[in-house]
């Protein structure tokens, strides 16, 4: 950890006169990283020879804290959300609905006092720091965001890890960049780097991983950026894949196919139900969102506790009614039954609204932590829920619940994040069948079509905007990353995914 805070200064004011000395310490760690810096230009003082030494470090070392993200997360799990879901009598309703909300209080103390950048997903933050500073990601809010995240998902918080993997994969990235002093453009080139290192640890998608930053991020084909992406994206998948297996998310029992030219009409709807959730889920998100923005009743750092213990609630309706979780903790889990038509048709229409329900309080409250996870779970339970609906009009097997599934969460992933190809090669990698390409086609252009008609603006750009920030107008003129100013600049606005 020393080499990652070395170029920060820790100043402590002395007590006799007032004068202001370094520790010892970092005065240490200061000389170090003048040392090591010194030995690196020696050896590469051409910038394109670092910044492919810092491109190939920066994909391994996302992997890893992908890797280290992802197992802390669950383990947190283990201990709070699913210990409380599971507590003796009738004390797991009490305490499911309390850990999130106790979660979300921590969560809230710490962004409200410590690292108001670590709020929302990470996503929206990354394209900021893309767009305005250069790629700049301080070490304090990459570090704030892996640890809030981990209490706040580990709670129980109806978010998911995807978009925080990208924060803190962009912010490994750029404090290499900072280290081997490269150039402020190459230094943004390593943001695009980060969050391809993200997406592929995240999903263990690489080829998404490129086509999602070229999407959302690059918009152009820079060759250096893309270059480095490429390979990014392959390391950071190979050490997720080498660390957790080759499909660390869920499994999806067989590959899918699509067995009858009859269910096609069912898929075209299936992208219709999928543009209207995805509308809904946004239009929810951003009005809640308003609406704890100008809550001054209750404290900001309280509201997230509001949140949790509204998801905590939800989650009790899902394991009373159906004795399914997903709402609070892993949606994986439950998502995993819809793959083999496991579960009733009710079942999977009320979590899908419970699931998007509890993703706006937990977010809108000014949480840490994505939505790719909770649109996923949406999407496939409402892709399960039409499934349904050809087998019982056309008396096709049961196994067709499963395929509509896995569309259902493409096409409500290209409705929400308005990514169409990164939404089709995603779930062709993560469930490692290529059999659905014409139904994803049709669901998922569905989806992006006619949610793009009904609300223009993306996302994460409407998210920016309600924080007062437009990323196509002329930035104000900073100083150059890894100031004071640009620092308390970052720190000081509050961006949610």
């Amino acid at each position: 950890m020393g080499i990652f805070v070395c170029s920060y200064t820790e100043i402590v004011e002395s007590p006799s006169d007032g004068q202001a000395t370094e520790s010892s310490y970092w005065v240490g760690l200061r000389g170090l990283y003048a040392r090591s810096l010194a030995w690196l230009m020696q050896r590469m003082p051409n910038e394109r020879q670092r910044l492919l030494a810092v491109t190939i470090l920066a994909g391994g070392l996302c992997g890893l804290a992908a890797v280290a993200f992802h197992i802390s997360v669950g383990g947190v799990e283990a201990l709070l959300i699913d210990h409380a879901a599971t507590a003796s009598g009738r004390s797991w309703i009490w305490w499911t609905i309390l850990t999130p909300a106790l979660g979300g209080l921590v969560c809230g103390l710490g962004l409200y006092y410590l690292v108001p950048a670590a709020a929302g997903s990470g996503i929206p933050q990354v394209k900021v720091a893309f767009s305005r500073h250069s790629g700049f990601i301080s070490v304090k809010e990459t570090i704030g965001k892996f640890i809030l995240c981990v209490v706040q998902i580990g709670s129980g918080g109806s978010l998911g890890v995807e978009g925080p993997t990208v924060h803190i994969c962009a912010g490994v990235s750029n404090i290499l960049a900072q280290v081997a002093h490269l150039s402020p453009v190459n230094c943004r080139r390593m943001a695009s780097v980060g969050m391809a290192a993200g997406i592929a640890a995240a999903f263990n998608a690489p080829i998404a991983a490129v086509t999602f930053t070229l999407e959302e991020l690059i918009g152009d084909l820079d060759q250096t950026m893309l270059a480095g992406v490429i390979v990014a994206a392959a390391l950071a998948a190979v050490v997720e894949n080498r660390i957790l297996g080759s499909n660390p998310i869920f499994h999806v029992p067989r590959a899918f196919t699509l067995g009858n030219s009859s269910s096609l009409v069912w898929y075209a709807l299936l992208g219709i139900l999928a543009a209207i959730a995805s509308v809904a889920f946004t239009d929810s998100l951003l009005g809640l969102r308003g609406w704890f923005k100008r809550l001054s009743a209750v404290p900001k750092w309280v509201q997230p506790a509001m949140g949790g213990a509204a998801t905590g609630s939800l989650a009790v309706v899902a394991l009373l009614l159906f004795h399914l979780n997903g709402i609070a903790g892993d949606p994986y889990k439950t998502l995993t039954l819809a793959f083999t038509g496991g579960l009733p048709v009710l079942a999977m229409v009320v979590l899908c609204v419970l699931k998007l329900a509890a993703t706006v309080t937990s977010y809108s409250s000014g949480g840490a932590g994505g939505i790719f996870a909770p649109a996923l779970f949406m999407g496939g339970m409402l892709g399960g829920a039409v499934g349904y609906i050809d087998v019982t009009v056309f008396h096709h097997p049961a196994d067709s619940i499963g395929a509509f599934a896995v569309v259902g969460m493409g096409a409500v992933f290209a409705g929400v994040v308005r990514a169409p190809m990164t939404s089709v090669l995603i779930i062709f990698e993560m469930t490692g069948g290529y059999g659905l390409v014409l139904p994803l086609m049709i669901a998922n252009m569905s989806a992006f079509a006619l949610a793009r008609h009904w609300r223009r603006t993306p996302i994460y750009e409407a998210l920016l905007e309600q924080d007062g920030i437009k990323l196509h107008e002329s930035p104000t003129p900073l100083d150059l990353p890894g100031t004071v100013n640009d620092v308390e600049t970052e720190s000081s606005v509050e961006v949610n995914e």
